[in-house]
């Protein structure tokens, strides 16, 4: 279908309507928050919590944006980022005859034709889309991912909603400067409606991990694939939390192939898989093998951004304030002095602990999952009211996610591990130069350039 006829694109008619169902909840909890401010008060809890019933309530891709939000630190007020750290991604499927009619517009009135049986009940809803079982004509089991409707609309709406409520915290929350990182979530998230971008991100992950059997990534089905629908191989597997009273041994296992998913392409070529959510991987058997999901959200960064990774790591582990400086720099922080980077030391040495201590521990004693950061997060925010404003740069936000949620799924396994081992092992040999020529290798291969 030729682009100007694509009934699917951002248009008025839909971000009207997207516009209705947001801005009443927003409104309301951004109004009520404002007003607490003016008069002295202090409702954030109360408030918090009107925000998350609006924003669970909505779904869509406001919901996605407001769990990123939660995880970086002093993004908001802490009693908002604990309430929307609690949403969950799980929307309501589209009905039967919904889903024929998607399936028609999207591979023609015969679609059914090109599949042996196709479920129509969703096996998997989510916040953009759902993920229904089928079978191919050779008898391959697949997953078939379908993008519910108007979802650019949607994006557009609610990126526009939010920036709107930002500018409340802002008003009174001068420490830190969320423009930029706005902007890096908005992008993620259009990126994420593009179902053939998401094909090349698979591709991308398939050719790094090629040759171990350990790591699956599923193979997309191009043939069965458009901008909106996304055919892939089923993977079986079992959620993470399955293995929760495991013997320590597969547990361990477990973490050490989580850590490798995620850290061996960033500094290998200079990717991310910036969505560690618990429904985002699955383990085969008995947990000897990682299958690695949803690639709609990756971030391929800039090789100079990924040395100033290794540099801070390096200048943490010498206690080289100089270094430290160079490394925010590296990551685009701006107006430093030795109040802000030590500030932004707080959070980098609770990132890094874990691979600066050179023993077996867990990713962080005596801390539940769903606290993983909280307290850090609340030191940070102190130092900053008194040594910013800051600007978050871009680059930080799904990092720093990753981050985050790799932290929360260590913990639920009570995994105990030399992180620092495996964090030096990633980092034999590496050198900014070989990054760069592995990452354009790697990208020219998958389609991404």
């Amino acid at each position: 279908m030729a682009e100007d006829q694509d009934p699917e694109r951002d248009r008025l008619s839909g971000r009207v309507r997207r516009f209705a169902q947001v801005g009443t909840g927003l409104a309301g909890a951004g109004v009520a928050y404002g007003a607490s401010r003016l008069t002295g008060g202090d409702s954030n809890a109360r408030n918090a919590k009107l925000l998350k019933e609006a924003l669970g309530n909505l779904k869509g891709p406001l919901m996605k944006a407001a769990q990123m939000f939660a995880t970086v630190p002093d993004f908001l007020p802490p009693e908002f980022a604990a309430e929307l750290g609690e949403l969950q991604t799980n929307a309501p499927s589209m009905g039967r005859p919904f889903v024929k009619r998607r399936m028609a517009s999207e591979l023609g009135p015969d679609w059914a034709k090109r599949f042996t049986d196709f479920d129509l009940d969703a096996a998997h809803a989510a916040s953009l889309g759902q993920v229904h079982r089928a079978s191919a004509l050779d008898g391959r089991r697949l997953a078939v991912k379908l993008q519910y409707p108007e979802m650019a609309s949607a994006v557009e709406t609610d990126v526009s909603q939010l920036r709107t409520l930002l500018s409340l915290f802002r008003r009174a929350e001068r420490a830190i400067d969320p423009t930029e990182a706005l902007e890096e979530i908005a992008a993620r998230l259009r990126e994420e409606l593009d179902y053939e971008r998401e094909a090349k991100h698979m591709r991308l992950y398939r050719g790094f991990f090629e040759g171990r059997a350990d790591i699956t990534v599923p193979e997309p089905l191009e043939e069965l694939s458009t901008k909106r629908l996304l055919t892939m191989r089923w993977l079986d597997g079992q959620g993470l939390l399955s293995f929760k009273t495991a013997p320590l041994e597969v547990r361990n296992r477990i973490a050490q192939l989580l850590f490798e998913a995620w850290w061996a392409p960033m500094t290998h070529i200079g990717v991310i898989h910036g969505d560690p959510h618990l429904g985002n991987y699955t383990f085969a058997g008995d947990g000897s093998r990682l299958n690695l999901l949803d690639f709609g959200c990756v971030r391929i960064f800039p090789p100079v951004f990924v040395a100033g990774v290794v540099r801070l790591y390096n200048a943490l582990l010498n206690d080289d304030r100089d270094e430290q400086y160079e490394a925010y720099r590296t990551w685009g922080f701006e107006n430093l002095n030795d109040g802000l980077v030590e500030a932004l030391n707080v959070w980098a040495r609770f990132i890094y602990g874990p691979l600066l201590d050179d023993r077996v521990r867990t990713v962080a004693d005596g801390v539940e999952p769903g606290a993983y950061g909280r307290r850090e997060a609340f030191r940070v925010r102190q130092a900053l009211k008194e040594k910013g404003p800051i600007l978050i740069p871009r680059e930080f936000v799904f990092m720093d996610r990753a981050a985050i949620g790799l932290g929360a799924a260590f913990l639920h396994l009570g995994a105990e591990l030399n992180w620092k081992s495996l964090f030096d092992a990633e980092l034999q040999g590496f050198s900014e130069a070989g990054l760069a020529k592995r990452q354009a290798a790697a990208l020219a291969q998958a389609g991404l350039t």
